[in-house]
């Protein structure tokens, strides 16, 4: 009942901040990265509790576990740590994030459809959150795309990040494993787009380093 209660306030953050994103004529540059750093905190703590409601009945499945290395989107070159965001121009620091989301499209969108007959006893929570992260992910690539108008054409250019595969496999355990696989690297890349979102806020704001 907790869980549920904490999933609901959640559900409804993320909701006012989606609908902050609706309309951003007049809106400063700050207050734009203001709300693109929270709903992106959002979008990271709903995938975390995802991850939660999947690994709360997650069969042992050994060797098929997979390293971050193999995800889709590890061959783009990107900031290791807070202090190497700090030193990337804030156009590339954007595009960057922009890059991460949207290469997420196909892949959310089969984590969607796979969601609603995923052998796993939490199939309800994790069909509906996968698809509130499908729709707080477009929002939010929809506030990233206005921000980068905002800045300039040097913030618009895209890295390519293809993703090859339809289906997770036949069986039980492979379906688990990959679907598991896949939110983890989602997991991943939401923490380091929430974490570049931040930097641009922190520079916007002008604050110390320090301080970010």
């Amino acid at each position: 009942m907790a869980r549920r209660s904490q999933s609901t306030r959640l559900h409804l953050a993320v909701t006012i901040l989606m609908c902050a994103f609706v309309s951003t004529d007049g809106v400063d540059m700050n207050d734009l990265l203001e709300r693109a750093s929270q709903l992106s905190d959002k979008l990271h703590s709903l995938s975390t509790s995802l991850t939660n409601d999947l690994d709360s009945h997650f069969p042992p499945i050994g060797g098929k576990m997979m390293r971050p290395s193999m995800c889709h989107t590890s061959s783009l070159q990107i900031p290791n740590d807070k202090d190497q965001a700090l030193r990337v121009p804030e156009n590339e620091l954007l595009s960057l994030a922009r890059s991460l989301l949207l290469a997420w499209s196909d892949p959310l969108a089969l984590l969607s459809t796979e969601s609603t007959t995923l052998p796993h006893p939490e199939r309800s929570n994790i069909n509906s959150k996968t698809k509130e992260l499908q729709d707080h992910t477009n929002s939010l690539g929809a506030g990233l795309e206005r921000l980068a108008f905002k800045m300039g054409p040097s913030s618009e250019a895209l890295s390519s990040l293809p993703f090859y595969n339809n289906n997770l496999g036949q069986d039980k355990i492979s379906r688990l494993a990959n679907f598991h696989f896949l939110l983890s690297c989602f997991r991943r890349d939401s923490h380091k787009i929430d974490s570049f979102l931040k930097v641009l806020r922190c520079r916007a704001a002008k604050m110390r380093p320090e301080m970010c």
